[in-house]
């Protein structure tokens, strides 16, 4: 069976969406994996979802969904990995405290004391016309703060509104306030409350940037994460979905490229290209200073035992799923413009040809209830660090990892 054949589900709730979405997940589920018993279980899964609304699934279904998930997945290159994803399930944990020892769990598992292993992390699911009992507001859970107090941003522009959101929330921050000051986990749950989980340093491993031979790029105090924890995700299964923290792992360019280069993030360009004396004429020295960058982060990350890959191993292992896929006789989605930023180059073999748009289920989806809640208006001042309400939400963008997976939501 094609995986197209689920692709573009009904966007309805109703009942009759997720018995279609259900019946077409276990159809997929019982011809890939060759598990019996299909008539059997469709039964019970349509009598439950006609009582109830929905339907619980199974230790093995839940697993084999958010693989597939990953394997849907038309932004991300790194489906090659899609069968190795660890699944934690989590649909028990509604405690805040219970949420919070499942997301230091999850680091410690994929984190895995450098060789990073793809994990996904799985919370209650959302009902049908509620609020799930576990949302978590930050876009990755390991975040740097954006601080204005002293004139120009320090720290990570693209996180501005989370910082003050955390602030409002009772976090003080660091006393000494820094570039890399790692932001609370701030977590919605359905009474309509925010929580600020401040996370501990000890449970978050981070790469300080050098070169091995431009030794001033240590200088520049550089660092970041190991494990891209995308955590403002929903997982949808069969008409159900579950909020869904999801990693893989790094792509050099990503954090020099995007993170520390993009003038409205790091924006180390200015101090590299000085590093490096370039001249002002030069009409390549930006492209010199990336160089430079790139050569920087897949240094250190393999100087620290740290998984990282780079742009031009993911094309050729990308390149070696599609072919796995089209023996399979399933259909490859993909976004091209994701699978190919800088700097990706034609002669990649990803840049070759286009994948089909469509949106296949089961799927990760961005989760527009998780968007970034401005501090402000709407907002109750809490006790020392503890909850408040949910006010108006801010669209902010924000720069996933490349190694893990976006697709559209569902309306």
């Amino acid at each position: 069976m094609n995986t197209a054949d689920v692709a573009n589900p009904s966007t309805s709730t109703t009942q009759n969406s997720v018995l279609d979405e259900a019946h077409a997940f276990l159809r997929l589920l019982h011809h890939e994996t060759g598990q019996a018993g299909f008539t059997r279980r469709w039964r019970d899964v349509r009598a439950e979802i006609t009582t109830t609304g929905t339907w619980r699934h199974t230790t093995r279904e839940l697993t084999y969904g958010a693989r597939v998930a990953w394997r849907n997945s038309a932004r991300c290159i790194g489906r090659l990995r899609w069968q190795s994803l660890q699944v934690h399930d989590h649909r028990h944990t509604t405690d805040v405290t219970a949420v919070q020892r499942a997301l230091v769990s999850h680091l410690h598992h994929a984190t895995n004391a450098g060789r990073i292993r793809s994990t996904i992390t799985i919370f209650p699911p959302v009902p049908a016309g509620g609020s799930a009992p576990i949302r978590i507001i930050n876009p990755q859970l390991v975040r740097y703060a954006a601080w204005t107090d002293r004139g120009p941003i320090l720290g990570d522009p693209a996180n501005l509104t989370l910082t003050r959101l955390a602030t409002t929330l009772g976090w003080p921050g660091p006393p000494d306030r820094g570039p890399f000051d790692i932001l609370p986990w701030i977590v919605a749950t359905d009474d309509g409350h925010l929580h600020a989980l401040p996370a501990d340093q000890t449970d978050i491993l981070e790469v300080p940037i050098q070169h091995p031979e431009h030794r001033w790029i240590a200088d520049l105090g550089l660092r970041w994460p190991a494990v891209p924890v995308i955590s403002n995700m929903l997982l949808s299964i069969g008409g159900v979905q579950y909020p869904a923290p999801f990693n893989g792992f790094f792509m050099g360019s990503e954090v020099a490229a995007r993170n520390l280069a993009d003038a409205d993030r790091y924006h180390q360009i200015p101090a590299v290209i000085d590093g490096l004396k370039l001249d002002e004429n030069d009409r390549l020295r930006h492209d010199k200073a990336l160089l430079a960058l790139q050569e920087a982060v897949l240094h250190s990350y393999d100087r620290a035992g740290v998984t990282i890959t780079d742009h031009h191993r993911e094309s050729e292992h990308f390149a070696r799923f599609v072919r796995r896929e089209e023996a399979a006789g399933r259909t490859v989605v993909g976004d091209w413009t994701w699978l190919n930023s800088y700097p990706m180059t034609p002669q990649d073999p990803s840049w070759k040809r286009y994948y089909s748009p469509a949106a296949l289920r089961p799927a990760l989806c961005p989760d527009p209830a998780a968007a970034i809640p401005a501090a402000g208006t709407g907002l109750k001042v809490p006790h020392v660090g503890s909850t408040a309400t949910v006010a108006e939400p801010n669209h902010e963008r924000a720069a996933p990892s490349t190694a893990a997976a976006v697709c559209p939501a569902r309306t």
